[in-house]
């Protein structure tokens, strides 16, 4: 098991001269942000339909072995609230995250915050979402004209898509009964201004999101919070998932530096294992 941690976006004016170095050239931000971490949250698909070429130029920017959560658009979660959504997930596939390749990770679904979907509704939508690069590319042949007609084409068709559900209202245990059966992750999430939701969907990967608390997007974290997060991490790897972590405490510039901290702590206490039971580091670290 992998536990990736990173950062929700990359592309803040404000973290020049303080994370990113003052000359640095901001088309190198995102290669600078792969040297120092194993993931990151695209931002700009959950506004607008990105184009292949973008897509194309993100991989080419980092390293193997890295892995890009991609946010899908609010076009679906936000303007059409799960419903009646198959041309505009179709429209969002066909946009162009399957030439990220092997670099694609998990797809983030974050809902408004007055959206509680009905468990008939949440059902429907889980239901369309691919779980495979090939069903992706199957579902994008399905788009209308607000994207290029053009062959989407998914170079490891039988490779997994993983996806995540991130809740912003009320979780009912109906809803967490259509996660489990769709085995579609329910996301972990830390703010001051929207309520943290915990359970196990039997989903192959954990995700969580810390937004800083009390003021959500503004504070930065404890070394003992910090610890404490290790820990949940740490949990969630003993327990076969592979684990992806966004800092989204941006708006005081927080979270690259929450991030560098915490994945010291992370690998340090692997390693302490490691060393422990006798054994090399496990790969993915």
């Amino acid at each position: 098991m992998t536990a990736r941690i990173g950062l929700s976006g990359w592309q803040y004016d404000g973290w020049r001269g303080d994370f990113y170095p003052e000359r640095l050239a901001k088309r190198r931000w995102l290669e600078y942000v792969a040297e120092r971490f194993s993931t990151v949250e695209l931002n700009g698909s959950f506004y607008s339909l990105q184009r292949p070429e973008r897509y194309r130029a993100w991989r080419a920017a980092v390293p193997p072995g890295f892995r890009f959560a991609v946010k899908g658009g609010r076009y679906v979660t936000h303007m059409l609230r799960l419903r009646n959504a198959e041309t505009a997930l179709a429209n969002f596939f066909a946009s162009g995250p399957l030439e990220l390749g092997d670099t694609l990770g998990p797809v983030l679904w974050q809902l408004p915050e007055a959206l509680s979907p009905t468990p008939e509704v949440l059902d429907t939508f889980l239901s369309l979402l691919p779980d495979t690069h090939a069903a992706a590319a199957e579902l994008a042949a399905r788009h209308d004209d607000k994207v290029a007609d053009a062959p989407v084409v998914a170079e490891d068709p039988a490779r997994t898509i993983d996806h995540a559900v991130e809740f912003r209202s009320t979780v009912t245990p109906e809803q967490l009964d259509v996660l489990r059966r769709h085995r579609v992750a329910l996301v972990d999430s830390h703010a001051g201004d929207f309520p943290r939701f915990r359970a196990d969907t039997g989903a192959r990967i954990a995700y969580l999101r810390l937004h800083g608390a009390p003021r959500t997007y503004h504070d930065g974290y404890s070394p003992q919070a910090l610890g404490r997060w290790a820990t949940t991490v740490l949990d969630h790897l003993d327990a076969g998932r592979d684990t992806y972590l966004y800092f989204d405490n941006d708006a005081e510039r927080h979270a690259p530096w929450d991030a560098l901290a915490l994945d010291r702590i992370v690998g340090d206490r692997l390693r302490t294992r490691a060393a422990g039971r006798g054994r090399a580091e496990p790969p993915g670290r």
